[in-house]
């Protein structure tokens, strides 16, 4: 969440006859509140809002309460984040006159025009792709339109501004390519941030140096498939070459990138990292299923071979590599022999000795046991996940020891499992006791 707590100006209420209503230049002084869900690129993208609105004379206040605009920059991955938000939209219908509200990012490009019918107070509905025109909206919004509206995809634009107000003095993000021309089945990005849509080296680059010329000495390049970069200039570099050469930038002492998609992750990546030591030695490449035939039903472009080959890239390397992962467990058709598949794979990239376990806080666990347990009939939880719903563990939730998973969950077999029926049936229990309904003592 992106908050700061400048000086306030005393409100002016002033009605606007054609509208009946108050407009943002003359409600608490043109102050904004803006909280954000969701990933780095939301994150990033809620800092160039805070810059453009700083810009044009707003204050940016720490409640909505103080503000006569109210901001939510939304994430459509999990359903929770998506209720928070109009949880919090409900919270004003009655309580929020005299205030603007604004829905952004991915919630808004999915559900569109229908938050208007959902949410009738809310006057601004705006996809990410939409964000090169801020300013334009923020003049509608400002003029007394209510019903102000950014949602084409059609447009192969990014949001390149100098006006970002950065949060973090050390590290800076940099998005470098926006959007996805994948169409995994599981994916909402491609209809929430449209095409691919890469930036100019050249741009790049002077972001970076000017973050260095301020004392920044971290970057890490943001795109929803970072890897599939290719500089739309003259110059035509792809990602392993803007790597190299953002890493030749005086002052910058480390340079990380996210995420990555396994069919764009080429040989010459790993050469890049391998001659440049200013480029972190972590990355971070999704698998998603160890189950060829699962990957084909994902749509994913790539099979069990092809993502081995690229950890045998990195486990040669000349320098040592961490890497980490993202699998989804019980995507639908899944067998118990699919599932095996993936943790053979666990087990092939660990060298059978890896652990990687990581605690999780309550609140994780919880979500992500929801998640799970609400698309499962309760007379299949006892016979295995396939078929049943999507259900994603994300990293942070299981890690790998052996051929067994790593459950960071109360109520677990000695907190490994290596079966989909036993997934299933430790995660009502797990709920419980997370929910404080049952007593229970920690694994050894």
């Amino acid at each position: 969440m992106i908050r700061q707590a400048p000086a306030r100006v005393p409100a002016r209420q002033t009605k606007c006859l054609r509208h009946d209503c108050l407009t943002i230049a003359e409600v608490a002084g043109k102050t904004f509140y803006l909280e954000t869900f969701g990933c780095q690129m939301n994150a990033h993208d809620s800092e160039k809002v805070v810059g453009t609105l700083l810009a044009r004379g707003y204050s940016q206040v720490e409640t909505p309460e103080d503000a006569g605009l109210v901001l939510y920059n939304t994430c459509s991955i999990r359903d929770k984040a998506e209720q928070k938000v109009f949880s919090r939209l409900e919270n004003f219908k009655r309580a929020g006159k005299g205030k603007v509200f604004g829905v952004l990012g991915c919630v808004a490009q999915q559900e569109g025009e229908k938050i208007f019918e959902r949410a009738p107070h809310v006057s601004l509905v705006a996809g990410s792709a939409s964000y090169p025109r801020l300013g334009e909206m923020l003049v509608q919004l400002e003029a007394g339109n209510r019903r102000v509206t950014g949602l084409s995809l059609d447009t192969d634009e990014t949001f390149d501004t100098p006006l970002t107000r950065r949060d973090n003095p050390h590290r800076a993000y940099i998005t470098i390519i926006e959007g996805c021309d994948k169409s995994c089945a599981y994916c909402v990005v491609p209809f929430t941030r449209g095409p691919e849509r890469s930036r100019t080296g050249e741009s790049v680059m002077a972001e970076a140096r000017g973050l260095a010329d301020r004392g920044y000495t971290e970057i890490q390049l943001l795109g929803q498939n970072v890897n599939s970069y290719r500089d739309p200039s003259p110059a035509g570099w792809d990602f392993a070459a803007l790597l190299g050469h953002v890493a030749q930038i005086p002052g910058i002492r480390r340079v990380r990138y996210t995420t990555s998609h396994p069919r764009d992750f080429v040989r010459e990546i790993v050469d890049a990292m391998d001659d440049n030591p200013v480029l972190c030695d972590h990355v971070h490449l999704p698998v998603q299923s160890g189950s060829s035939r699962v990957l084909a039903s994902m749509d994913r472009l790539y099979t069990r071979d092809d993502y081995m080959r690229r950890i045998h890239w990195l486990k040669n390397a000349r320098r040592r590599y961490s890497i980490t992962t993202d699998i989804i467990v019980g995507f639908p058709g899944e067998t118990e022999d699919d599932f095996q598949r993936t943790l053979e794979l666990l087990d092939e990239t660990t060298g059978g000795t890896g652990v990687s376990e990581r605690d999780v806080t309550p609140e994780a666990t919880r979500a992500v046991c929801s998640k799970l347990i609400e698309g499962i009939p309760q007379k299949m939880r006892a016979d295995g996940l396939a078929s049943t719903g999507l259900a994603i563990l994300s990293r942070g939730v299981c890690g790998v020891r052996g051929r067994s998973l790593i459950l960071n969950l109360p109520g677990s077999p000695a907190g490994a499992v290596d079966s989909l029926q036993s997934v299933i049936e430790i995660l009502p229990h797990a709920l419980e006791l997370l929910e404080g309904k049952t007593d229970h003592q920690d694994n050894p």
